[in-house]
């Protein structure tokens, strides 16, 4: 328990951290992979060139002080935070050498201002959230490892099949390379992907949603090719997946992780809403929906340019044909002449309130989405906006976790498909 002066202290921060939060973060990983840059074969690059993982990082420290008096209040996010850790291989050693570097961090930056009095507040309250994500961390990493077929760390899995599934969009079907069981994960979860790309120093890992259902005798993972555009540098795993990787080649998985999961103890209906490559893990949960023969009515919404970017139209649609209580719409910003011409979408444009609240029946329901942030921004606009409950709202962050409810950093257009993988 932390003191009641330590407390003080603490929050007496708040108003600093909102202001020079993302400076703060931005040293501490200047200094992280200074002193330690055996580390960055565990970050994200692009992430940490696009800033996002230096902001997350700030509202996570600023949400920590925020909080300080009722650190419950932050359980959810330390959960969230702790599958990503696990999944990357993050370990109880790696804390103390954060929490060095961000206490150097915090009196760089504000100087004078970082009193002793004020760092050892710091450097108490940390011990003390740092011992919550480890005691968390190491109960996941062992339900990893103990379950039927569970492993630590990495395994070595087999490309059993590559299928092109879009112009940009490509399914990787993965098995064992040692035979042995694959375990079970619930839909909506992702893996670890480590790939070590040939002339790169360091090794590079990304997560990817499973986008098949549990119970195959495989792993699924769809993959959008993040090419080069102006101002904004290709993927480089992407592309690695999809021009270097195939069939009988060996990919290095987490196991399965993530707190982006359907309730399937809901009864109620569920509405699953994607934009762009964003569809996967909501096919996961409409494969699971449709295979264990819920009678729970479904609204599958996924939103694309069009027909030619659409991955996994054919499955979704097979799946929806099992189950009369599934209902599809396709939504295309950008359809082409073929596209009118054979009457491909439902929808021109992008999804609106009316016109969602005329396709889902109540919003009395279970809302799941997930795809580029401007998108989910949007989404997540128009279901406050109609007076769906907090708690009816669920979605998934490809990469850094960060709030919807914030200022937006993009001008991006809301259906565009790129996802924060690389």
């Amino acid at each position: 328990m932390l003191s009641k002066q330590t407390i003080d202290i603490i929050k007496s921060t708040v108003p600093v951290l909102e202001v020079h939060g993302t400076t703060i973060t931005k040293r501490f990983y200047q200094l992280l992979f200074t002193a330690h840059p055996e580390l960055l074969h565990m970050f994200n690059h692009a992430n940490q060139t696009k800033g996002r993982q230096q902001t997350a990082l700030a509202n996570a420290v600023y949400a920590a002080a925020l909080h300080i008096d009722k650190l419950e209040m932050i359980l959810p996010a330390v959960k969230q935070i702790a599958h990503k850790h696990r999944s990357l291989g993050v370990k109880a050693e790696h804390y103390p050498i954060v929490g060095q570097m961000l206490l150097t961090a915090i009196k760089d930056v504000l100087g004078d201002a970082a009193t002793e009095e004020i760092l050892g507040a710091w450097a108490e309250a940390y011990g003390i959230i740092a011992n919550v994500f480890i005691e968390t961390e190491a109960e996941m990493y062992k339900q990893a490892e103990q379950q039927n077929g569970g492993w630590a760390d990495y395994r070595a899995f087999r490309v059993e099949r590559k299928v092109r599934e879009s112009d940009v969009i490509t399914s990787f079907y993965l098995v064992p390379e040692d035979g042995g069981a694959l375990p079970a994960f619930e839909p909506g979860q992702y893996v670890s992907v480590k790939v070590h790309i040939p002339g790169e120093t360091y090794t590079h890992i990304r997560q990817y949603s499973l986008s098949g259902g549990p119970g195959k005798p495989y792993y699924r993972i769809s993959v959008k090719r993040e090419d080069e555009f102006p101002n904004r540098p290709g993927g480089k795993v992407s592309r690695y997946l999809h021009e270097q990787i195939n069939q009988a080649d060996v990919l290095w998985l987490s196991a399965p992780a993530g707190h982006f999961t359907l309730d399937r103890m809901d009864t109620r209906p569920v509405v699953l809403i994607s934009g762009g490559v964003g569809l996967t893990p909501l096919v996961s949960m409409l494969s699971t929906l449709t295979e264990s023969h819920s009678d729970r009515p479904v609204t599958f919404i996924h939103a694309a340019q069009n027909a030619s970017v659409h991955a996994l139209r054919s499955e979704v649609e097979e799946l929806a044909s099992r189950a009369s209580q599934v209902s599809l719409y396709w939504c295309y910003d950008k359809p082409t002449e073929d596209d009118r011409a054979a009457q491909a979408f439902h929808k021109e444009g992008y999804i609106d309130l009316p016109w969602l609240q005329d396709v889902v029946p109540t919003k009395d329901a279970s809302f799941y989405f997930c795809g580029p942030e401007p998108f989910m921004r949007m989404v997540f606009g128009l279901l406050k906006e109609w007076g769906v409950a907090s708690e009816d709202i669920h979605y998934e962050f490809f990469g850094p976790s960060g709030s919807l409810e914030a200022a937006p950093e993009t001008t991006a257009q809301p259906q565009e498909t790129a996802s924060a993988q690389g």
